[in-house]
């Protein structure tokens, strides 16, 4: 039975990939629940989807959208309104704007130019302690609001709290940090003054847009090994821990020694360990999968197919090509890295060696570290010590930053094109390296054997509480509008995701967690903008069947 003294506070990690939360008693300071959503309230698979989403059709709208995700996340936390006391976020700058009903129109145009053009004017982003009430959908918990700094306006709280949590403020050393996800925030710190950037990897790394891909959660595979020429499956059990599963012929799918675990999918840390393996046992030769079906068949009848590693390889070179820029506009080569710091579920997971191998981490650091959810850390200190938000906010105010936009750098272009080239078309390494000196950019050295790995922490979320992990499949949030041509059902037909159901009251309902936003538009070039027309949309709210 709930006594009436408890006081819970609750910190939220707003990823681009999806949500990650955690109840906290105040009293004790214990860790009671943890609840992770699989995909993101806002329509489309990445940050830029998103920022295009909230532009075209409204910010308001947008905003609702990830209200009723953290609201969701209550309930899922099962936290009571007036047990909360506090809640805290963390999260990039465009995830944090929307929460809070900040415009995001600085971030979504590069230049000063551009910006007096429009008339646009940076918004404050510096750590603060709000009511709820000034939160719009917030009103109901009569709590406060704990929101981190950002270092700049487009330099965000979860790139503080990757920078700080990695301690590379505190070293001499030359060293890089990346969040490993699909908006991949990264920092190089050289000398005193940290380079940071931010690649759209897409959600590859994360594994959606894989066909059989999901994010790290229970039954997932994680990683694999070769046994005499099998493939071992590792999955995610219950703890987020990986057990052995079945051993397979990767060219067949036959099972030669069954597992003790399940699968329903593969998480982005097993297309990166797949990867690496089967570049290393010539199961790929880039860009084809040389099998018979041309699949690599994996347990539980879950295949990796050529356009999975045209997807991953996407993400993989645009990490590689934010490392290479972010080394150029330092004037440092990409050899001169001491360490490397690896954050975010994709970060903890993967095989910190495997990753090395195929271009995640530069391939001559010798020291990685891999960090955790360095975001949901940060949002728990700031929930338990409004001294250690103010301290963030001191932080942020001295880091001598240079953020380099990768959308307008010509590094990142040159970079990117050589990555696609090499992923998708086969390109020989020694050409790509040839190459990189040709355009005058960081050049690549060849994998070291053995770099040391710090492991700090097993899983992405170390304590996940007495009351254990809850996986929200669904998000649970809606847009709706009333149509008159329910006969048609076009829309429905043509949705990739199955996203669209139309009521017997002729509503459309999209749910946004499945829709992919400006990624696919099927739906609106279907059908005619005077019958379906986005900017006609809202928020569902249950009350509105009444």
């Amino acid at each position: 039975m709930r006594g009436i003294c408890m006081r819970y506070g609750v910190a939220i990690d707003l990823g681009t990939s999806g949500y990650r939360a955690q109840k906290i008693d105040l009293n004790t300071q214990e860790i009671k629940r943890t609840v992770i959503t699989l995909r993101n309230p806002l329509p489309g698979a990445n940050v830029m989807d998103h920022m295009d989403f909230a532009i075209h059709y409204g910010q308001d709208l947008a905003h609702g959208l990830s209200i009723d995700a953290v609201k969701n996340l209550l309930q899922a936390l099962d936290v009571q309104s007036g047990e909360l006391d506090r809640l805290s976020v963390c999260g990039n700058p465009i995830q944090l704007s929307i929460f809070q009903g900040i415009s995001i129109e600085d971030l979504a145009y590069a230049g000063e130019r551009k910006k007096k053009k429009y008339h646009i004017e940076e918004q404050k982003r510096n750590a603060r302690i709000v009511p709820s009430s000034e939160i719009p959908g917030l009103e109901e918990f009569n709590c406060e609001v704990v929101v981190p700094p950002a270092i700049k306006h487009e330099v965000g709280a979860d790139a503080l709290a990757l920078i700080v949590k990695s301690g590379m403020l505190d070293s001499d050393q030359v060293s890089i940090a990346t969040d490993y996800g699909t908006n991949a925030e990264m920092a190089l710190k050289v000398k005193d003054i940290i380079y940071t950037g931010s690649a759209a990897a897409g959600p590859a790394l994360e594994g959606q847009q894989i066909k059989h891909g999901t994010l790290a959660s229970p039954f997932a595979i994680s990683d694999f090994e070769f046994e005499d020429g099998a493939l071992r499956n590792y999955v995610l059990n219950e703890e987020m821990k990986p057990d052995p599963g079945d051993l397979v012929d990767p060219k067949t799918g036959e099972i030669l020694e069954a597992g003790q675990i399940q699968a329903k999918g593969i998480t982005g840390t097993g297309v990166i360990a797949l990867i690496e393996k089967a570049l290393g046992h010539d199961l790929v030769v880039l860009p084809k999968i040389k099998t018979p079906d041309e699949l690599i068949h994996l347990q539980n009848k879950i295949t990796f197919s050529e356009r999975d590693l045209k997807e991953a390889g996407k993400a993989i070179g645009a990490i590689r090509a934010g490392h290479i820029t972010l080394c150029a506009t330092a004037g440092i080569e990409l050899t001169d890295i001491d360490a490397a710091y690896m954050a975010g579920a994709a970060g903890t997971y993967m095989d910190a060696k495997k990753a090395q191998k195929i271009g995640l981490i530069p391939y001559s650091t010798g020291n990685i570290a891999q960090l955790g959810n360095t975001s949901l850390a940060v949002a728990r200190e700031i929930l338990l010590s409004e001294g250690r938000l103010w301290e963030l906010q001191d932080i942020a105010s001295q880091i001598i930053g240079t953020h380099i936009m990768f959308a307008t750098a010509p590094e990142f272009r040159d970079a990117y094109v050589l990555e696609l080239a090499y992923w998708e078309e086969g390109m020989p390494f020694k050409m790509f390296k040839k190459y990189l000196k040709k355009k005058s950019l960081p050049s690549l050295d060849d994998p070291i054997d053995n770099p040391v790995v710090d492991k700090r922490v097993e899983r992405d979320i170390p304590v996940l509480g007495e009351e254990g992990l809850h996986v929200l499949e669904r998000v649970g949030t809606y847009m709706t509008m009333v149509v008159d041509c329910p006969e048609c059902k076009k829309c429905i037909k043509v949705c990739p995701n199955d996203a669209i159901t139309i009521d017997e009251e002729n509503r459309i309902m999209i749910s946004t967690d499945l829709c992919e936003g400006a990624h696919c538009q099927k739906c609106i070039r279907a059908c005619p903008p005077d019958k379906f027309n986005w900017a006609n949309l809202e928020v569902f709210k249950p009350e509105q069947e009444e």
